[in-house]
């Protein structure tokens, strides 16, 4: 799996409604101990993670997280920009993830910034 598809399939995690199903995406691209980071929640692992997500798909039923960017990687960390759009296709945010990744290509650590990035 290239590390483009490992974060398209981190992304559709954020859309499944099903605690199982979305803890069983988040596992085939996560490593265990690996880290989710952005300005409301810091969590460990694919369960929490998984849990976070179902707080925010209770919040806004039917919402999704879309990838707006190309992936831009180096030395085993790429950046991306993303929207969550609610299920009307609402935007609802922006924003920009930076994502560690292991030497195998699973994810390790996920930074997320909310807003989109302007210059200065």
């Amino acid at each position: 799996m290239t590390h483009e598809e490992t974060i398209d399939a981190y992304c559709a995690a954020w859309a499944e409604e099903d605690p199982d199903a979305r803890e069983a995406q988040l596992r085939a691209v996560l490593r265990d101990d690996a880290r989710y980071t952005d300005p409301r929640t810091d969590v460990a692992g694919p369960a929490e993670l998984s849990g976070h997500i179902g707080a925010v798909l209770e919040a806004r039923p039917g919402s999704s997280i879309r990838r707006d960017t190309g992936v831009e990687e180096h030395h085993g960390l790429a950046r991306f920009a993303w929207s969550a759009v609610a299920a009307d296709g609402e935007v609802l945010i922006e924003g920009l993830d930076v994502v560690e990744f292991s030497a195998d290509g699973a994810i390790t650590r996920i930074i997320g910034f909310f807003g989109r990035l302007e210059s200065s």
